[in-house]
């Protein structure tokens, strides 16, 4: 499945849910950690990337979320790399990445993810 035929405006406004733990994200092509997640909302994530990574690039990436009960749900998503700017960290960039592919089941798992931290604010 892929996103919604959304304006950059609209993607850019999704809930957002900032990730304290650490979560590792990997290049299914090459199988290396390229990083871990910053934020992530149903259309996008910022990535602390900790190798460099092509602008306007494509990537097949996987992460796992730390769900309730202690339990991980592994998504797997398609993303395109919009933009990359050095961090404060020497070899790291934050990167941000919009979503192209995410299967029902991984969004409905990311949605339920997401809103599980907004409703406790």
């Amino acid at each position: 499945m892929t996103s919604s035929d959304q304006s950059p405006a609209d993607t850019r406004r999704a809930p957002r849910r900032s990730v304290a733990e650490l979560v590792p994200v990997t290049d299914l092509m090459s199988g290396q950690v390229v990083g871990r997640l910053g934020n992530i909302s149903e259309t996008g994530m910022l990535l602390l990337a900790s190798m460099p990574l092509r602008e306007d690039a494509l990537y097949q990436l996987q992460f796992p979320l730390p769900m309730a009960g202690g339990v991980q749900q592994v998504i797997d998503i398609g993303a395109h790399l919009l933009w990359s700017e050095p961090a404060h960290v020497p070899g790291q960039a934050w990167s941000g990445l919009r979503f192209l592919t995410v299967s029902r089941a991984h969004r409905h798992a990311l949605r339920a993810w997401i809103e599980q931290d907004t409703s406790a604010e």
